[in-house]
């Protein structure tokens, strides 16, 4: 199959990280790093940056900016050196760029060619994140290879998710936002892929397998489904379908996608078709995920920022990591 010869070769080419000191990049760097260990592939830890007030007065010659960039080198070094110290990592394999760029601007240069892009995601409120936008999900809808988004839950966010659960609850029982899901001895989470029948789908469900295999983790597949995604259901081409012929049609599509796919031996594969929009079915999904993998089909540009691509908004709230696939 040609889209899993595509991904095999593409495991040769680097993961770029983006690492700007802060702890959602610590959180990509260190994942970058552990997936790398599993895949024997390079690291490029890629720091972008650009002269702020608070660096003092911009450089006036070639001399004083070599200094700059040399302290921005310095400075991530260190930031991988903080990051990384507890992990077990062939240092040959990990490359460390420092560049006078935004940090958008330079993970999408050096990432042109990369494996994957891999990033951390803030947490932003989501009204900051509306009008600000983000990081990731800038990355997510301009990249042409794949982006990783890890998500860092920070103690403050927890926290306050805590404060509002308790808030809302009734009684003097002490509550908790966050429970997390359980999980029984010796199993791991599942790598969840949403399909929609696209080609872009079909090339997130190759990278879904592939990445299932590397973690020794089950590979759910998942046909979050309206109507209107189902094309022209046989019978009811000028009319709507009733409900359970509706739902056959989304269970023949999803049959009929994960039987054409080759996932060769030993992948512990499930697939399921749910009535409910694919953001929100697959945001649900999230929490019981260890990665959630979909294809960029969606909207762009305006119409992505005021209403939303799912990939905009799996990147932005899902509760595990996120990889789009370009």
């Amino acid at each position: 199959m040609t889209d899993n010869r595509e991904y095999a070769v593409a495991r040769t080419a680097d993961i770029v990280v983006g690492v700007d000191g802060s702890d959602e990049s610590f959180a990509a760097l260190r994942w970058a790093i552990r997936e790398a260990t599993l895949t024997g592939q390079h690291v490029n830890a890629v720091f972008g940056w650009t002269h702020s007030w608070d660096m003092g007065s911009q450089p006036q010659s070639d001399e004083a900016w070599g200094q700059v960039r040399e302290q921005m080198a310095q400075r991530l070094r260190d930031w991988v050196d903080q990051a990384c110290s507890d992990i077990d990592f062939d240092v040959s394999r990990l490359k460390l760029t420092s560049v006078r760029a935004t940090g958008t601007h330079a993970l999408l240069e050096l990432g042109s060619g990369a494996q994957q892009i891999v990033v951390g995601r803030r947490s932003l409120g989501r009204v900051a994140r509306w009008f600000l936008g983000s990081l990731s999900a800038s990355l997510a809808e301009e990249a042409k290879v794949p982006v990783t988004v890890v998500r860092f839950a920070s103690d403050e966010e927890a926290s306050v998710q805590d404060e509002i659960a308790n808030s809302l609850t009734p009684g003097e029982t002490t509550v908790h936002y966050a429970q997390p899901p359980v999980v029984g001895q010796g199993r791991v989470k599942p790598v969840v892929v949403g399909i929609d029948g696209s080609p872009i789908a079909r090339r997130a469900l190759v990278y879904a397998a592939d990445e299932a295999r590397i973690h020794h983790a089950p590979l759910h597949v998942l046909f979050c489904w309206q109507i209107k995604d189902l094309d022209a259901v046989p019978g009811y081409e000028n009319a709507v379908p009733p409900l359970h012929v509706a739902e056959q049609r989304a269970q023949q599509l999803l049959d009929e996608a994960v039987a054409h796919a080759d996932f060769g031996d030993g992948l512990d594969v499930q697939a399921n078709a749910f009535h409910i929009p694919a953001a929100k079915g697959l945001i649900s999904a999230s929490r019981y995920a260890s990665h959630l993998i979909v294809g960029s089909r969606g909207l762009n540009g305006l119409d992505a920022h005021f209403l939303g691509s799912v990939s905009r908004q799996l990147v932005n709230f899902a509760e595990c990591t996120v990889t789009v696939v370009h």
